[in-house]
């Protein structure tokens, strides 16, 4: 099959399971070294997230050349198409280097209007989430499902997840503590599976702020196909990263929207 016959989804496919083989020998290994990013703070990576996302980038060189790449390790590659593939090669590498199987790797296509195809894989369980404008699904060890939103639509009754403890800024932790003193159940530490959770319709909010571009594309994608809202902290779009809340209905969008714009 020729590369222009290939689908973008088809493209996807390819470049989570290039991403699967490279990484997957490196999870819970002995001796597993990262490195920090930051000069104050913890901002990991391992030599998993450069082979992942170098084997990603290997696909598209092959398949999509035309096509922009902007990547959470070597940055961005202009095209000339109008599309760009956002890539997280491990998105939650803390609980990568952790040994816990909430990491996953990101792959999201989208154009001048935001992501349409997104796929969040992790490897080590053998799940893929992916959505797109013909609808969202999972790939795993109970085979292949279709995924939709639960019907939450009182906060009293949802359940909330974002990553980190802390939120962001002392005044995004506020807003979020005004969501999370609502709701009935609050969860930490998911990273990008609490996305894909989301769609699969387990819980149905996830809040979080000081996100990338490369932390949420695939995410949107996928939680608009399956039903689910995803907008910034001002109900505008989220793909450029930032404060982001993800919600199962309208109506816990609107909820969760009105208690994080209060102040104090």
């Amino acid at each position: 099959m020729t590369p222009t016959a290939l689908s973008d989804t088809d493209v996807a496919h390819r470049m989570a399971d290039a991403a699967r083989q490279a990484i997957l020998p490196h999870f819970r290994a002995a001796g597993l070294q990262s490195d920090n990013k930051l000069d104050q703070g913890f901002d990991p990576v391992t030599v998993a997230d450069r082979a992942a996302e170098e084997a990603m980038r290997a696909v598209l060189r092959d398949l999509r050349p035309e096509d922009s790449i902007l990547g959470e390790e070597f940055g961005a590659v202009e095209g000339r198409s109008g599309r760009t593939w956002v890539l997280d090669p491990i998105d939650g590498t803390r609980g990568f280097i952790s040994g816990t199987p909430t990491w996953g790797v990101l792959i999201a296509l989208g154009d001048q209007n935001g992501p349409f195809l997104g796929v969040v894989d992790q490897p080590y369980i053998g799940e893929r989430f992916i959505g797109s404008p013909d609808g969202a699904s999972v790939t795993g060890p109970m085979g292949q499902h279709l995924l939709k939103v639960r019907q939450t639509t009182d906060l009293s009754e949802a359940t909330l997840f974002t990553t980190f403890p802390e939120v962001g800024t002392a005044a995004e932790a506020a807003a979020f503590h005004r969501v999370a003193d609502k709701v009935r159940l609050t969860r930490y530490g998911m990273d990008c599976y609490a996305y894909a959770l989301l769609a699969a319709g387990q819980c149905d909010l996830v809040i979080e702020a000081g996100l990338n571009a490369y932390d949420i594309q695939a995410p949107i994608a996928l939680i608009q196909a399956a039903g689910g809202i995803v907008t910034d902290w001002q109900g505008g779009t989220a793909h450029h990263g930032g404060q982001v809340i993800a919600a199962a209905t309208a109506e816990l969008h609107a909820a969760a929207l009105e208690l994080i714009q209060q102040t104090a």
